[in-house]
């Protein structure tokens, strides 16, 4: 029995995607646009947002820092001006990899920033839209992308995985709270996506898969009302069954398997 209200049809659905420039948010954008969505855009970098428009007719874009709650805020305002939102999807994410013996606490609080606060500030601006539009019929959706770097810890992932864990609780919360009163919610969390942030990584990443495909799992998932959706399964798979192990074998097991 899914979890929320599955979403077949596109067409015509407004769809905000916060942090769509590159990686997998675009690849999403581009694929809900295909599907005939009114999708519209937002990131820091506004030629990227433009060449997006650009090159999907139709579409919208909104320049926007999410760590600016009063911009996030305006941008939430100036969208549903325009309507109601069917789905907010927030992808944006930040990533430096960081151990503990080179800790940079400038680059920590920037994660908290971008990952944490920013997931907050867009949650300010869209829930109470969402209630009012839910309480008059419709049945509109939110969806986090946290990151299996969030279900335990791993190496290289100081600064990054316990934001993508907060998000994963922060979507479980919303869902406790918000499905009983019309809301969709829904938690993504990807393995290795070959995008800017993932080309970091100074390690092979295991079952890389592209931006595309990931879309096409994110899109799949809403489509079978799940609350959760993880991919590589290949991947995911191993790492969920390691999430259940005690400390004692999941510790040598990371170490082991990831050299590191």
């Amino acid at each position: 029995m899914p979890l929320n209200p599955r979403i077949t049809d596109w067409h015509g659905k407004r769809v905000w995607l916060v942090g769509a420039s590159t990686g997998i948010g675009r690849a999403v954008a581009a694929l809900l646009h295909a599907r005939g969505a009114q999708v519209c855009v937002s990131a820091r970098q506004q030629g990227l947002l433009d060449a997006f428009v650009r090159e999907h007719p139709g579409s919208q874009a909104l320049a926007l820092d999410v760590t600016d709650a009063q911009a996030t805020a305006s941008a939430a305002q100036q969208l549903l001006q325009g309507g109601p939102l069917d789905l907010v999807l927030y992808c944006a994410g930040y990533y430096r990899p960081m151990v503990a013996d080179a800790l940079d606490l400038p680059e920590l609080l920037q994660h908290q920033r971008v990952n944490v606060a920013g997931a907050l500030h867009v949650l300010a601006a869209v829930v109470p839209a969402l209630l009012q539009s839910a309480s008059a019929g419709r049945a509109p959706h939110l969806s986090l992308v946290a990151s299996v770097a969030g279900w335990r810890g791993l190496p290289q992932s100081l600064a990054y995985g316990h934001t993508k864990a907060a998000l994963i609780n922060l979507a479980e919360n919303l869902f406790l709270d918000l499905r009983p009163k019309g809301v969709g919610v829904s938690l993504v969390n990807p393995g290795f996506v070959d995008t800017p942030l993932t080309a970091q990584n100074q390690f092979t990443m295991p079952s890389l898969i592209t931006p595309e495909q990931a879309a096409l799992a994110i899109v799949r998932g809403w489509e079978r009302g799940a609350f959760e959706s993880h991919f590589p399964k290949r991947f995911t798979g191993v790492l969920r069954f390691m999430r259940c192990l005690p400390y004692r074998w999941y510790f040598p097991l990371v170490h082991r398997f990831t050299g590191l």
